[in-house]
């Protein structure tokens, strides 16, 4: 993806006039949102004259920190984001466990083609960190589930919905990759599905993150929580487009490859930052359940790799700050990178 954008760069510019000496004609400005984050860094790490001022919105890498621990930690966020959900929408719990408790017992089909089990089910939490919106979009999804309180067969409406709100079926590749973003060089290879590991972990006790403990237990102090964003091998059985002979096989080699390269070079990082020559600011969300916070903490402070990095930390916004308040952000992040904004304080 870096090797593309200075490609793409290279052909938006004016070669340069015959007879003049080339000189570095870096991007001015690049924003990094999320994953895009991720290539910033990668670009800090490996290209010669990366961008004059990187932006980060929710984007900073658990850089130096193996995948499995990453995902143990993201396992808490998520947990937190269910209770502030379950907050908000008590009369839930008792909704979600019907569903669970149904799915458990009869799997159904989808339009696509896919089956709907309690754990795909719960794989909708990884939309309930997508902005302000995103507890009444569960909600609403949750309640159209039955069209009386005494139903007992899911509706149309709710299977078709549910179909369109997971993405892995329409971008297969997102699975399969999903995890290969924190591959970073042989030492955090292979990923071996981080996350599934990760969950198992956390239930081998009786536990709080167990589905089929806590949705068969009457008291809503003991929610159903749903799943973050993460990916598990069950999944080719799951989605319809994930599955087969082929894709499968394709699944558990990415999962199980021992040879990714390096993505991140710390002290190049530090030393592009230090020269002043690449200015950095970063939004870090506090509550966000994808890019974990306490890593963040680790990378930009004093000693890491990104810390000139200028840090603008808030609960404010979700994940999707961007989106929702975009010119807000990028006027932050922007000012306190060229300093005409004093933040931190």
């Amino acid at each position: 993806i870096v090797k593309d954008a200075e490609t793409i760069r290279e052909a938006l510019l004016l070669p340069p006039e015959v007879g003049t000496s080339p000189v570095p004609r870096p991007w001015g400005c690049s924003l990094g949102q999320s994953f895009g984050g991720f290539c910033t860094m990668t670009y800090l790490s490996l290209i010669d004259h990366p961008p004059k001022i990187a932006l980060f919105t929710g984007g900073i890498a658990p850089m130096s920190f193996d995948p499995f621990d990453v995902y143990t930690s993201l396992w808490e966020r998520v947990k937190e984001r269910n209770l502030q959900y379950y907050s908000m929408y008590p009369g839930d719990i008792g909704q979600v466990k019907k569903i669970v408790q149904k799915l458990l017992q009869a799997p159904a089909t989808l339009p696509s083609g896919g089956k709907l089990t309690a754990r795909r089910f719960l794989q909708l939490g990884m939309n309930l960190g997508g902005g302000p919106s995103s507890f009444a979009s569960m909600h609403n999804l949750i309640s159209t589930a039955f069209l009386q309180p005494e139903e007992i067969e899911f509706t149309r409406a709710f299977l078709k919905a549910v179909d369109n709100a997971q993405p892995f079926d329409d971008n297969p590749i997102y699975f399969w990759l999903h995890e290969s973003i924190y591959a970073d060089g042989s030492k955090f290879s292979p990923t071996n599905w981080s996350s599934d590991r990760a969950y198992e972990a956390k239930i081998k006790t009786p536990s709080e993150f167990d589905y089929k403990l806590t949705s068969q237990l009457q008291s809503d102090d003991r929610p159903t929580y749903f799943f973050g964003e993460m990916v598990f091998p069950w999944m080719t059985e799951d989605y319809a487009e994930c599955g087969g002979i082929g894709c499968t096989a394709l699944a558990n080699a990415l999962a199980m490859k021992d040879d990714w390269g390096p993505l991140y070079d710390a002290d190049r990082m530090r030393a592009v930052l230090a020269d002043g020559k690449t200015k950095s600011a970063a939004a870090v969300y506090y509550d966000d359940i994808y890019v974990d916070f306490n890593c963040c903490m680790k990378v930009t402070q004093r000693g890491g790799p990104l810390e000139k990095c200028k840090v603008y930390i808030t609960n404010e916004y979700q994940h999707s700050g961007l989106r929702d308040d975009g010119a807000h952000i990028f006027s932050k992040l922007h000012g306190m990178a060229t300093g005409s904004v004093r933040t931190p304080s």
